[in-house]
């Protein structure tokens, strides 16, 4: 492997575990076994019928500058949306976690991938998440070790559940 390359791990609250899905960038590789993620634009062109046929076996990613409107209307039929995270200073996709679990009460896999580094892991659960693609050397070591870090209060109210006690988000109730 060389510094170019990184490894990519799944990392879910439970530790490390193995990812039975794969990144694909054309609808041509669902006539295959396996588990799918699609971009949105390629999802969204699927025919209706092998949408249907393959509904657990096809998740679909959405990029920062994209709106979850489109995806709307599958959000009973999908298992897995992952979130683009290009940069650290991108938080974008953290509107969409919190409006795909909050709002628009998602109940399959969220997943978070890109530039998921160790400090935001916390604020990422708590968004719903479930899921991460951790490809940061540093986050990958502490995660390896159980070091996840973050600050135990919380002022305002997650999607994750943890509703301590004393805080502000008692104030807001889940969809």
């Amino acid at each position: 492997m060389t510094d170019i390359e990184t490894e990519t791990r799944l990392w879910t609250a439970a530790g490390f575990r193995v990812d039975d899905w794969r990144h694909e960038e054309s609808a041509e590789v669902l006539s295959g076994n396996g588990r799918f993620i699609l971009p949105l634009e390629v999802f969204l062109g699927l025919d209706e019928i092998i949408r249907t046929e393959r509904s657990g076996r096809i998740g679909v990613s959405v990029l920062p500058g994209e709106t979850l409107e489109p995806i709307l209307p599958f959000l009973d039929t999908l298992p897995l949306i992952a979130l683009s995270f290009p940069a650290f200073n991108d938080g974008r996709s953290y509107s969409k976690a919190q409006l795909l679990k909050g709002r628009y009460g998602f109940k399959g896999e969220l997943r978070a991938m890109g530039d998921v580094l160790i400090d935001q892991i916390p604020h990422m659960l708590r968004c719903g998440f479930d899921t991460f693609e951790v490809s940061n050397k540093t986050a990958l070591a502490r995660l390896e070790v159980g070091k996840l870090g973050g600050i135990d209060l919380e002022y305002q109210p997650s999607v994750s559940g943890a509703q301590a006690v004393g805080c502000y988000s008692w104030r807001r109730v889940p969809a």
